[in-house]
């Protein structure tokens, strides 16, 4: 290890970061890993962009209240957050490339069936099933780190400290490249449906994100390199062997060897720890249902949602003596991990549970309710192709930055700009140019935020929890946002009368939305508070026990 202390010393921490970024690219097979899992974003980016600026037809479509729309949202990030430590467990156990595959298909079937669905309720479960294209950036990112690990294999002579130090520079650059190919397929989604919606049917409108996954399947089959079960037996090698110079020596025997018994060193899946999440989440969800339902008043909400906090008590005694679980609460507690988590959860409030409110805001007709935006698809969509350029702006930034001062304080540098761009809403909403310049500055904090929390999680992560621990940022994310989507969902509709869904009021209150921009201002201020909790040299080496 290095002999410089950065408490001392803290730009000394920036140096080996520096050296190796210059001094390494994103070549052979690691470029055509990226290459192959960029197409694979930007069908993600198009499902995340397409339906935002239809998603007031699709209720018109349906016949329901626009504050309905959130619920297709918490559904969807609640299942996401179900099935994303699961898949990503999977992906640790039996190669990240396979259960890519395997999510990649399930979802073109789920978008098929939002094409065919007859009523809003069908259309609701199809739209929960596609969620698991939640787990493709995790996988993807831990696909990354371990061919990082092997692409450097073979310089350790170069010194231990900076082969460390290479390989989550190398994960940050690739998850920037990736987040850039997911941004352009939000904005070549939301700028595609916008146009469609007015002129075509609702179904031939919803048939073409469909096909464009059934594309991506076929495209991961043929491009992506074969299993991935070879770098993750190297992995498990090296994990074993305790240290870098160890598995360097022995890398040939263990990738042999390794392959034949990984499965047991690794254990299988947590099923009771998989339960155990399932029915809190799943109790949390019917809680904020109720509480839409039957209004805060009942009993029965506060019932099920005080019966979901508790069952996080046998959850993490679960977690804590299970020797694989399927969330590591010990590795969660960690002074560089645990607020890197709790971040992702926070940071999914805005950027996922605020994407429905924000497209039925500027939807709404200023001459008949006084406020909204009163917008088209088409307009909408380019709003949201401004906030999504803007989000690939602060993507790639993110590495450079990082660079300059640390991935610390860009983090926390990211998270004040989410904070500044929501909070602009409360006095500055009244005008498209007010709401852009809001969504561009949320945009670019938002984007380097993306791109970042993955590749920390898996930097403060062992090798044989990488795809652990880049899940956990999408599930904390997806629970965030899947809370805040609900939440946004009852705040909406409170205050509007019966008598005003009976005579089809289908508006929002403007109330709701200025709720919704507050909660999403504050938790993003809580991240940048948060962050500052994380030791100043986190997430600038890679952890190898």
């Amino acid at each position: 290890m290095s002999s410089w202390n950065p408490e001392a010393n803290p730009e000394a921490v920036l140096e080996p970061e520096k050296s190796t970024i210059n001094a390494v690219r994103i070549a052979g097979p690691l470029a055509a890993i990226v290459g192959a899992l960029a197409l694979v974003e930007i069908t993600s980016g198009v499902l995340q962009g397409y339906y935002t600026p239809i998603l007031t037809d699709i209720a018109r479509h349906f016949s329901v209240h626009d504050a309905d729309t959130n619920w297709l949202e918490a559904s969807q990030l609640m299942l996401s957050a179900l099935c994303v430590p699961v898949l990503a467990k999977i992906g640790d156990l039996y190669g990240h490339r396979r259960v890519l595959i395997g999510t990649t298909a399930a979802t073109a079937l789920a978008s098929f069936g939002l094409a065919f669905a007859p009523t809003f309720w069908t259309f609701l479960v199809a739209w929960a099933l596609q969620g698991a294209y939640a787990v493709w950036l995790p996988l993807e990112v831990a696909l990354i780190y371990l061919a990082a690990r092997q692409a450097v294999a073979g310089r350790r002579s170069a010194g231990e400290n900076q082969i460390s130090d290479e390989v989550p520079a190398l994960t940050r650059k690739a998850a920037g490249l990736l987040v850039a190919a997911l941004e352009a397929g939000v904005i070549a989604g939301a700028l595609v449906s916008g146009e469609v919606a007015q002129v075509a049917s609702m179904r031939v409108t919803l048939l073409i994100p469909a096909l464009v996954v059934t594309a991506c399947l076929v495209a991961v089959v043929v491009l992506l390199p074969k299993d991935t079960k070879p770098e993750l037996a190297a992995a498990v090698s090296e994990y074993s062997a305790g240290s870098v110079e160890g598995a360097g020596a022995g890398a040939g025997a263990g990738a042999g060897a390794g392959t034949d018994n990984a499965d047991a060193r690794l254990g299988r899946v947590d099923v009771v720890g998989v339960v155990l999440l399932t029915l809190s989440l799943a109790l949390l969800m019917s809680g904020l249902v109720l509480v839409r339902s039957t209004g805060v008043g009942s009993p029965w909400p506060w019932l099920l949602l005080l019966s979901a906090v508790a069952l996080v008590v046998p959850f993490v005694r679960h977690e804590r003596s299970h020797p694989e679980p399927i969330i590591d609460v010990k590795l969660l507690a960690e002074r560089s991990m645990w607020p890197i988590q709790l971040t992702a959860g926070l940071f999914g409030v805005s950027v996922l549970g605020a994407q429905a409110p924000l497209s039925t805001f500027a939807r709404t007709n200023p001459d008949e309710v006084g406020y909204g935006l009163g917008l088209t698809s088409a307009s909408v969509s380019y709003i949201i192709g401004l906030y999504v350029i803007t989000m690939l702006i602060g993507a790639l930034l993110f590495a450079p930055v990082s660079r300059r001062f640390t991935p610390r304080v860009a983090l926390i540098m990211a998270s004040s700009l989410v904070a500044l761009g929501y909070l602009m809403f409360l006095p500055f909403h009244g005008s498209l140019l007010q709401t852009m310049i809001n969504m561009g500055i949320a945009g670019l904090g938002s984007g380097a935020l993306v791109a970042a929390l993955p590749a920390a999680a898996a930097s403060a992560a062992p090798p044989t929890r990488t795809g652990m621990a880049t899940g956990l940022t999408n599930t904390t994310k997806t629970i965030g946002g899947a809370i805040a989507s609900a939440v946004f969902g009852v705040a909406l509709f409170a205050g509007v009368s019966e008598a005003a869904v009976s005579s089809g009021e289908t508006a929002a209150p403007l109330s709701g939305y200025m709720t919704v921009w507050a909660l999403c201002g504050i938790t993003a201020a809580i991240c940048a508070l948060l962050l500052t909790r994380v030791p100043k040299d986190s997430f600038t080496s890679v952890r190898e026990s």
